[in-house]
């Protein structure tokens, strides 16, 4: 379950989790709260249905129709499948999910992939009781990151909750390992979804104040914050340096050609991206922002982390580091390393043996 199969960092996860178990010969079915085309391959073994198949309507006589006919065809796709378990990604379709299975008593896991303060925390009393109850009652509470804990016992509803497991995204398999020249000039590179908590107003800056005339910024992905973001990058005098990219499903030659890779987030659950950029050889720097980049980066070995929400920090981290060339090489050479701690054989074992262990 999860809400779409768009890209991003959770439709990722959960499309690679769902080959695991196709491989493994088991009966998979992704269940969508919207439709969308799936982003990421997926084994045509697998089953796609999409609850709502098309726009939904904000007003509130339609919020509560669709939620309605949500509940509804979830419930009986659920009846009908009799599935051994649920596993599902991202908080609507976690309660979702958890409401659907206390009906039909089918064993069921959740995944937050952000922190709960975009979450739960912002929720209504009564919604943030109610999600406390349905998470309590999941086999699992599967987050990425040992610090999501933490920031989900704050909120006073889940502060008992013991369910709470980690499991580390996995490194994503590129279908080309081919290297290709994409781009003509030397480049920093950003990649994540095109909104405030991701930080590229704060990178746009930083790299301003570089002024490096053969180093340009390439920010790939999308979002609503684009409309700021060019506005941003026209008033700065930058559309000749700075430019948005778009989504782009293979980021392997990105990663492969980028001087140095970016992560400049306000907050992350645990950064997909980053990780990427890692397996691929790319010297990083990450903001130590919560959750996630200090579970991956040890400062000065594989990456360096800096202060968040620091322009200056950051503009001083990556004018020094493209400036470096031996630190360069030794932080990429580090870096390579999470192709094993996080591969996706290690990380579908996890959740595999996670599942069994309650069907």
């Amino acid at each position: 379950m999860i809400n779409t199969l768009n890209g991003g960092g959770a439709e990722r996860v959960i499309s690679n989790l769902g080959n695991h178990f196709c491989q493994k010969n088991f009966e998979v079915t992704m269940v969508c709260l919207n439709e969308a085309k799936p982003a990421y391959f997926l084994d045509p073994k697998i089953k796609i249905h999409s609850l709502i198949d098309k726009d939904r309507k904000q007003f509130f006589g339609f919020r509560l129709y669709y939620a309605l006919r949500t509940f509804f065809k979830l419930f009986l796709l659920l009846k009908r499948e009799k599935p051994a378990a649920i596993v599902s990604f991202m908080t609507s379709a976690n309660i979702w999910t958890g409401l659907s299975c206390l009906f039909i008593k089918i064993p069921y896991f959740v995944s937050e992939r952000i922190t709960p303060d975009y979450t739960v925390n912002r929720f209504s009393f009564m919604l943030n009781k109610l999600a406390a109850k349905l998470y309590g009652r999941s086999k699992a509470i599967v987050v990425p990151s040992t610090g999501m804990i933490a920031a989900f016992k704050k909120n006073s509803a889940f502060k008992e909750l013991h369910n709470f497991k980690v499991i580390n995204n996995p490194v994503n398999r590129f279908g080309s390992s081919e290297m290709s020249i994409l781009y003509p000039n030397k480049f920093i590179l950003a990649v994540g979804r095109l909104d405030p908590q991701k930080g590229f107003d704060l990178l746009i800056k930083a790299f301003k104040k570089m002024d490096i005339a053969d180093l340009d910024l390439l920010i790939c992905g999308e979002g609503a914050e684009r409309c700021n973001l060019e506005l941003q990058i026209a008033r700065l005098h930058l559309k000749r340096k700075v430019k948005l990219i778009g989504f782009q499903a293979d980021l392997s030659a990105y990663y492969r050609q980028a001087e140095i890779f970016v992560l400049s987030s306000r907050n992350e659950g645990y950064p997909n991206a980053l990780v990427e950029a890692m397996s691929l050889g790319c010297a990083c720097i990450a903001a130590d922002c919560e959750f996630g980049p200090a579970d991956i980066i040890d400062h000065g070995k594989n990456g360096l982390l800096v202060k968040p929400n620091e322009v200056n920090a950051l503009y001083k981290a990556m004018n020094g580091l493209i400036y470096d060339a031996a630190l360069k090489a030794k932080l990429s050479v580090n870096a390579i390393r999470i192709n094993q701690t996080n591969s996706t054989e290690n990380t579908a074992a996890k959740w595999e043996q996670l599942v069994l262990s309650h069907i």
